[in-house]
């Protein structure tokens, strides 16, 4: 990824038009004003208040297609499930529905969410590192798909808890295969030292396969894999198939056990600046099922069902977040500060792994990006920043800035900190908006608190 200080220093990266190919494929320039999906986001902003995230819903609905026109084109054993921790509203769950994919929850929140959407539970896959007993018992009673097993504890519950209800239930094992993804440490899954998942060292993991083949209530039916999050490097997939294949002609030759499936998680980066430049889709469809095809007609393996769950890469660069500039400060030869109604609570990935982010004035979106600013948020935090020291053009009060890229692990992991509001979601299509998500008040603050 690039440095901040190259995107100042190229004077080709002027514009906010230069950031159109990490804007929503709709996204055009029209008399200085950015518009999505044929909607003006400046009267957008000014008619609907901000902050506020904008999605384009043709945008979510085409990385979908893709995904799964571009996976079956290499195999027809194919799983496309949209990982709802990257965002999710019930109106997401509907859409999700509607393109024929399936879904990946990781709570009971999220299970909710998507049953009351009146989602397949039986096309939900269900994860999580500790899962209670109770969200167990959620799983089984609404007849999710399959439980994703991350512990030998966990495979004990959901046997029992299975079996005293006289039903099976359907699982897959996540296996860490000791890669390390080409990420942030944060976001980083795959490694042997990961709170997730069976390892392979010490034969770890082909013991949990073996008490799932043994246990009542329990149908084994493959495995998962998740090496990471925002992976521009798809030779890490490669190696990770790799083992994992190698696992699967492991639990044949020594159990007997034919492996069904293969859920190679999600992770494939995506765009947030003008110096990225993560593999395509049809990229990683490649790599992921010719990888598998090749690995297991080496090893006379049946090729298994092949499942995809991506999240980011569905959603990032489909939302954009709007804020109006509330002060500017300039601190002579150091730096200048552009302070937005908003920031961690609705953003708070710079401030948790460094992000990336770049930022352009949307009422001003044909003029040059020629100052270098900081987007300081609102909070009572030093490390609330969305933007260090980026191009931007020159900031007025009450201009509308706009933050691409956006639409993942942004809503999802808002808060109330300083009890702020959460901002709402707004989608837009063919030159209309709505709300999906409501902008909270302090009604909703108030709710919980019993005084």
């Amino acid at each position: 990824m690039g440095s901040l200080s190259a995107a100042v220093a190229q004077p080709d990266h002027k514009t906010g038009a230069d950031l159109l190919g990490v804007l929503p494929q709709s996204a055009e320039i029209i008399d200085g004003h950015l518009h999505i999906a044929g909607v003006d986001m400046v009267e957008l902003a000014r008619e609907a208040g901000t902050a506020v995230y904008v999605m384009d819903e043709e945008q979510i609905r085409k990385q979908l297609r893709d995904y799964r026109k571009l996976m079956s084109s290499h195999w027809e054993r194919i799983g496309v499930a949209y990982a709802g921790k990257a965002f999710l509203s019930k109106s997401m769950v509907k859409l999700v529905e509607e393109e024929n994919c399936s879904l990946d929850v990781s709570s009971g929140g999220e299970l909710a969410i998507a049953l009351a959407a009146g989602f397949p539970a039986d096309r939900i896959y269900s994860h999580g590192n500790n899962k209670t007993e109770k969200e167990i018992i959620e799983c089984i009673e609404s007849g999710v798909g399959r439980i994703v097993v991350d512990s030998f504890e966990e495979l004990d519950r959901i046997s029992a808890l299975a079996a005293a209800r006289g039903t099976e239930q359907s699982v897959l094992l996540r296996v860490t295969p000791g890669i390390k993804a080409d990420t942030h440490d944060y976001i980083t899954t795959g490694a042997e030292d990961s709170k997730f998942g069976f390892g392979l060292n010490e034969g770890l993991a082909l013991e949990a396969v073996k008490r799932a083949i043994a246990a009542p209530g329990v149908s084994y039916e493959g495995l998962h894999m998740h090496i990471g999050s925002q992976i521009y490097a798809l030779n890490s997939f490669s190696a990770a198939i790799e083992k994992m294949v190698e696992f699967i002609h492991q639990i044949k030759t020594e159990l007997g056990a034919d492996t069904g499936t293969l859920n190679t998680g999600g992770g494939l980066g995506v765009a947030y600046g003008v110096p990225d430049e993560p593999a395509t889709i049809e990229e990683y469809a490649e790599v992921v099922v010719r990888g598998i095809k090749e690995a297991c007609e080496a090893r006379g393996l049946a090729i298994p069902c092949i499942v995809v769950e991506p999240g980011r890469s569905i959603v990032a660069s489909s939302g954009v977040t709007l804020y109006t500039v509330g002060t500017i400060k300039e601190i002579p030869n150091i730096r200048t500060y552009i302070s937005i109604d908003g920031g961690m609570t609705d953003n708070i990935r710079t401030s948790l792994y460094q992000a990336h982010y770049e930022a352009f004035i949307a009422n001003k979106a044909d003029q040059p990006r020629s100052t270098t600013a900081t987007i300081a948020g609102k909070h009572c935090e030093s490390g609330d920043i969305v933007v260090s020291d980026g191009p931007l053009q020159a900031a007025e009060v009450g201009d509308i800035l706009c933050v691409p890229a956006t639409g993942a692990y942004c809503q999802s992991l808002s808060s109330n900190y300083n009890k702020q509001v959460r901002p709402g979601v707004i989608w837009v299509k063919e030159g209309n908006w709505r709300w999906v998500v409501r902008r909270e008040t302090y009604e909703d603050l108030l709710r919980c608190d019993l005084g």
